[in-house]
C-alpha cells in the first residue's frame, strides 16, 4: 500500500510539474496570436485576433460579425486560420482569448486550464469584446452571432443564455443544455454541429438538447455527422479537402447566410 502510494504522488508531482512547465514554455505564444487588445473593466485587457474582409462592406447596414470560442486548449493557430476563412466570406471575425494569455498543446494542461478558470470570469471577459464590436464604425450591431468548438461551443451557450447581445449562437460538440425554461432565453436561432462517436456531448445529450430547443421553441438547425468523433473540425487546410470536416464548414457558412443575411 506505501508503494502504491508513493507511486500515486510521485505520479502527481511529475504531472503537476509537467503543467508547469509547459506554461512556462508557452508563456508568450498568444501574445504571438493576438492583434487587438480590447480594455476591460473587469480585469486585464482581453486580447483578440481580430479578422476582417479585405474589400470594405459593400452592405450599408455594414459588416455582419462573428465572435468565435477557442477550444480548451487556448487560441491556436488552426483557430485564426478558420477566421480567415471566414473573413473571406465577408464577416469581421473576433476571436477572443478567454483564457488571459494561456494557451498549450499539452492535454493535461488544457484540462488543467478548462477546469480551473471560472466560468464568471471567461464568461465576463466576452462582456467587453461584445462592447467593443458594437462600437466598430463598419459593422452592424444586429448582426453578431457568438460561435466556438468544444469549450467555446459550450461557452458561447452559455453566454447566450445568460447575456443574450447576439442574433445567432453555433455551437460545435460543446457541452449543452436541455431544460426548455433556460433554454427560452436564447436570443435567437441555434445551429449545433456533433459527431456521432462523441461522448462529450453524447448522441443522447444532444438528442436531449435537441428536445428542449423544441420545446422552448428556439429555432435551431441540429445535425450529427456519423463516423466522427469529437473536437472533428481540425484545420482549413483539412477542410478544405472537403469530406465531413467540408461539408460541416459549408454547412455553418450557408446557415450564418439565413441567420445573418
Amino acid at each position: 500500500m506505501l508503494g502504491v502510494a508513493a507511486t500515486l504522488v510521485a505520479l502527481v508531482a511529475i504531472l503537476a510539474a509537467s503543467i508547469a512547465l509547459d506554461a512556462w514554455m508557452t508563456r508568450n505564444r498568444v501574445a504571438e496570436l493576438v492583434n487587438t487588445q480590447i480594455a476591460n473593466p473587469a480585469g486585464p485587457a482581453v486580447g483578440a485576433y481580430v479578422a476582417r474582409p479585405t474589400t470594405p462592406a459593400s452592405d450599408p447596414r455594414g459588416l455582419p460579425v462573428v465572435v468565435m470560442l477557442h477550444e480548451f486548449w487556448g487560441l491556436k493557430p488552426d483557430l485564426l486560420g478558420k477566421a480567415d476563412a471566414l473573413a473571406e466570406e465577408g464577416y469581421l471575425v473576433v476571436a477572443p482569448d478567454m483564457f488571459r494569455g494561456r494557451t498549450t498543446s499539452w492535454l493535461p494542461r488544457a484540462i488543467y486550464q478548462a477546469i480551473t478558470i471560472p466560468e464568471e470570469q471567461a464568461l465576463g471577459d466576452l462582456v467587453p469584446v461584445l462592447a467593443w464590436v458594437r462600437e466598430q464604425p463598419d459593422v452592424d450591431p444586429a448582426r453578431i452571432v457568438i460561435m466556438g468548438f468544444c469549450y467555446g461551443g459550450g461557452k458561447a451557450l452559455q453566454f447566450s443564455l445568460r447575456y443574450g447581445q447576439v442574433a445567432a449562437t453555433g455551437v460545435f460538440y460543446g457541452a449543452l443544455e436541455s431544460d426548455p425554461a433556460r433554454l427560452q432565453r436564447l436570443p435567437g436561432p441555434v445551429l449545433g454541429i456533433f459527431g456521432a462517436l462523441d461522448r462529450a456531448p453524447s448522441p443522447e445529450q444532444v438528442a436531449a438538447f435537441q428536445l428542449g430547443l423544441q420545446a422552448a421553441g428556439v429555432p435551431h438547425e441540429i445535425t450529427v455527422y456519423e463516423g466522427v468523433g469529437h473536437a472533428f473540425l481540425t484545420d482549413m487546410e483539412a477542410i478544405r479537402q472537403g469530406g465531413t470536416q467540408g461539408e460541416a464548414w459549408a454547412q455553418f457558412v450557408r446557415w450564418l447566410d439565413r441567420v445573418v443575411p
